[in-house]
């Protein structure tokens, strides 16, 4: 037998663009995967990761190179390929008015999973996915961890010799995703299945045997999970922020002195940063008098340390204003919304149940909680795009209840899924969205040659939209939400599915953002984000948790220094156990 599932040598793959262009999305790549265990890609956007997928998955040739699945070649063997492996795309095809066992029974069709050995198959996945309960349920009805464990499901239905899964858990909350890689690695043990799986979040890849890092279609480094920690070791390190100030302030000035710093993020109430090699400290923690403990590197660290050596252009922090940070970056006192006693529901369904909070000028404030804990829901109230049941809710001093359009002009939006565009270019969509906020002619041209120059776009005006790198399409999203110089900005789970480097560019510019008066509302499945936010509200089944600055919440749970995941889980294992309603 083959020794190894999988076989890359010297692979390329080059797409043809418009004017005779091309693209090189993979470049000589060397890559192996052994029988059994699971094996990591990881990457920032445009690495090539879904493209090296696809070719393994035999739904594209190579441009050059050799490429072996199973003993058999990509392209002569495709069709026996494809009916050996199971391949879960980003986009799992689930059939939303079809309910769970018609999903499943589906999928058992196409692959020809014979009628016998439904049933025990049936019972295994559906048992270990929590869908027992819910084979009934249309697919469409289901939470978004629910539909990825259905999509797992069906991609099971028949026990494949190599399983493929690009992105799994991407949108999905920490207590979904521990549930999803509990059951991978069961399957792994029971199965011996073989799984190659992108992913965008390191400690998912450092639950893997191997692990490859990919770059602009080139190989970074491979090993074990170990091997890519060790090349951050004896170059991290700790520090606590000065009482009072938001931790998203410290880590910005050190992610700004790329001098001395490779990266910085909040951890567990304090910043964690790398040093660049062979520097001895940080002068600006120096200056400050703010002590720096050495603490062991993990597997993010030498991701992020192989991605800054690799790339030539580092983006500057887009939205950032002269001295933003000087400010101090806290919250004022005045209230920019008010929600009281806010309830939602969808018939005898109530998605929100009676929620109450403030949020201040210059506050990020996160809105977090499983897949169908009400967060959405509570987001689209706050930004009038969905009509309260009862209750009160003001947005810079507004009643949606009353005056929703008036609201709107004083609010910024960000979807979650890139929104804008895509066949105008860059510079078309700033001149709609202006024209679309009612800017006047002069004021819509200043606004817009500002925010080019804010986002340093100006290298990108003349560009399609959906031809722009994710980093781009981002700050086009918010430049476009900015136009209108609006009080308040939401933000719907930003971040999904990019990368580490990608999301701290992204975390500066809101940092900027909220030290010059914005304030910021958004969702997130990532918790670390968590540690940004000024203050955070967790919610389930429509009832709310927890509220309070990471801080606080950490001392009335009594777990200093936790990660943001391990307090997120904890609060919802919690209330669920209880088995009552939060207050």
């Amino acid at each position: 037998m083959e020794e190894y599932i999988i076989r890359a040598e010297q692979l390329n793959k080059v797409f043809p663009l418009k004017k005779g262009r091309t693209v090189e999305a993979l470049k000589s790549l060397d890559l192996t995967v052994k029988q059994g265990g699971l094996t990591a890609v990881i990457g920032p956007d445009g690495a090539g990761k879904t493209t090296f997928m696809r070719l393994v998955a035999g739904l594209m040739r190579p441009t050059g190179g050799r490429l072996t699945v199973l003993g058999l070649d990509s392209v002569q063997g495709a069709e026996e390929i494809q009916a050996r492996i199971s391949y879960m795309p980003q986009k799992f095809g689930l059939y939303e008015d079809l309910t769970v066992q018609e999903n499943m029974d589906l999928y058992a069709d196409l692959h020809g999973v014979p009628e016998k050995v439904r049933p025990a198959r049936y019972g295994k996945l559906l048992t270990m996915m929590g869908l027992e309960r819910f084979t009934g349920r249309l697919a469409g009805k289901l939470s978004g961890g629910m539909k990825q464990k259905l999509g797992l499901a069906c991609t099971l239905v028949r026990s494949p010799e190599l399983l493929l899964l690009d992105e799994p858990t991407v949108g999905v909350d920490p207590l979904s995703r521990r549930e999803l890689w509990e059951i991978l690695q069961e399957f792994v043990r029971d199965e011996n299945l073989t799984v190659l799986v992108n992913t965008a979040y390191m400690n998912e890849a450092a639950l893997c045997g191997q692990v490859y890092v990919l770059h602009k279609g080139a190989l970074l480094a491979h090993g074990t999970p170990d091997d890519l920690r060790a090349i951050a070791a004896g170059r991290c390190y700790r520090c606590t922020p000065p009482p009072g100030e938001p931790t998203r302030i410290l880590q910005a000035h050190l992610i700004d002195d790329r001098d001395h710093v490779v990266d910085a993020v909040p951890k567990g109430g304090d910043v964690h940063f790398i040093l660049q090699e062979g520097v001895p400290a940080a002068p600006y923690l120096e200056a400050r008098g703010i002590a720096a403990r050495p603490v062991a590197s993990d597997l993010e660290d030498g991701f992020m340390v192989l991605l800054h050596r690799a790339e030539t252009e580092v983006l500057p922090a887009a939205g950032a204003g002269e001295d933003a940070l000087d400010k101090g970056g806290r919250p004022t006192d005045k209230v920019n919304i008010t929600v009281r006693d806010l309830v939602k529901k969808f018939g005898d369904f109530t998605a929100v149940a009676h929620t109450s909070f403030e949020v201040h000028e210059g506050e990020v404030f996160g809105l977090l909680g499983p897949n169908g804990a009400g967060k959405t829901t509570t987001f689209k109230m706050l930004c009038g795009l969905l009509p309260a049941t009862s209750g009160f809710l003001s947005v810079a001093g507004v009643d949606l209840h009353v005056a929703r359009t008036q609201a709107r002009a004083n609010i910024g939006y960000v979807a979650q899924k890139f929104s804008l565009y895509g066949n105008l270019s860059v510079r078309d969509n700033l001149e709609f969205f202006a024209g679309i906020y009612g800017l006047p002619p002069k004021r819509r041209r200043e606004r817009i040659a500002q925010v080019v120059r804010e986002f340093f776009l100006e290298d990108r005006l003349d560009m399609r939209a959906g031809d722009l790198p994710g980093g781009y399409k981002q700050r086009l999203s918010m430049a476009c939400a900015l136009l209108h110089e609006p009080k308040i900005l939401f933000l719907d789970e930003p971040t999904s599915g990019i990368d580490p480097l990608t999301r701290r560019n992204f975390w500066r510019q809101i940092t900027s953002l909220a030290a010059n008066g914005t304030t910021i509302i958004i969702t997130t499945h990532f918790m670390e984000e968590a540690e940004y936010c000024d203050r955070f509200l967790i919610q389930d089944n429509g009832h709310m948790l927890a509220m309070g600055a990471p801080s606080e919440i950490r001392r009335q749970l009594g777990r200093e220094g936790a990660d943001m995941d391990d307090i997120f889980m904890a609060i919802v294992e919690q209330a669920r156990t209880k088995g009552e309603e939060p207050k």
